[in-house]
């Protein structure tokens, strides 16, 4: 197993991202920040934190909740009720593999009119077997289908990306 980001370098990519979310959103009403559960949702509260500091944006956060081993018969649901209402939603997620995942992920979202749907990710294995491509991305690394990507946010001061 071999460290692909360590803390410092996490951080600076995640501030990196905030910029970005911040620049391509200036004329929206708010940015909903939707997060996978799991390192996803952990990974929006950290977006939405940086945003907070460096923007007068309204940021406001929700939990997609999905079970990642059942995705075609599982419901997807949300944490709370929001009202998405003319904002940017942006789905977000620790890595994007195949996209299925975030595929998923949107099915709460498709009846709503949005300002716009984007989506963010810390690291994209450009594996696209589904039509997902990130907006936002921390880290792009090729890997092949047998190596696996593992981020760890558990640690407050020690978060990090590995690759076995």
């Amino acid at each position: 197993m071999s460290e692909v980001l360590n803390h410092e370098q996490i951080k600076k990519k995640i501030t990196r991202m905030a910029y970005e979310i911040y620049e391509r959103n200036l004329n929206s009403k708010a940015v909903v920040l939707a997060g996978i559960s799991g390192m996803g949702m952990t990974l929006a509260d950290l977006l939405a934190k940086e945003l907070q500091a460096i923007s007068p944006l309204k940021v406001e956060e929700v939990e997609v909740i999905l079970d990642k081993s059942n995705l075609a018969e599982a419901e997807v649901k949300l944490s709370k009720n929001i009202d998405l209402q003319g904002k940017t939603l942006l789905i977000v997620d620790d890595v994007l593999n195949t996209g299925k995942t975030l595929a998923y992920a949107m099915k709460p979202f498709l009846d709503i009119e949005l300002y716009k749907m984007e989506v963010a990710v810390l690291v994209n294995r450009s594996h696209g077997l589904f039509p997902i491509r990130p907006d936002y991305t921390g880290y792009e690394l090729s890997t092949t289908f047998n190596e696996h990507i593992r981020v760890d946010f558990s640690t407050e001061n020690n978060y990090s990306v590995h690759l076995h």
